[in-house]
């Protein structure tokens, strides 16, 4: 696992501010595959993402409530209500969910990840 500050790890285009700021939640797909896609959000003027499946067991954090508990956001898992913060993807129940630097620039938000992302799915991974 990278850290966010890791600066071989390529910012990614994922698309238009004015497209990307018109839903609170949005799944990207990861090239990588189902386990490695990212949900970007934009909460009070602002983009984060992190890891779209729940570290928990896997829930989709895009599907899940965002709600603001002592001035920090959280999104809540819908399968079991886990909570994370959007910022650092800390959970109270000790749980981490990987986060990702996002930048707005000329536009178009990028996203620091190792694969590609995309707004729509990618064709069928190949095993090898």
């Amino acid at each position: 696992m990278t850290s966010p500050e890791d600066e071989s790890v390529p910012w990614r285009l994922v698309g238009p501010v004015a497209e990307l700021s018109k839903k609170q939640c949005r799944l990207i797909y990861s090239s990588e595959g189902r386990d490695a896609d990212v949900c970007l959000f934009y909460v009070s003027g602002e983009f984060l993402a992190m890891d779209a499946r729940c570290a928990h067991s896997g829930g989709p954090l895009c599907d899940g409530d965002i709600e603001e508990a002592d001035g920090v956001l959280k999104v809540f898992c819908p399968w079991h209500d886990y909570d994370f913060d959007l910022k650092t993807g800390k959970s109270s129940t000790g749980l981490q969910q990987q986060v990702y630097e996002v930048k707005l620039e000329d536009g178009n938000i990028y996203v620091r990840h190792a694969s590609e992302l995309s707004l729509q799915p990618f064709g069928q991974v190949k095993e090898h």
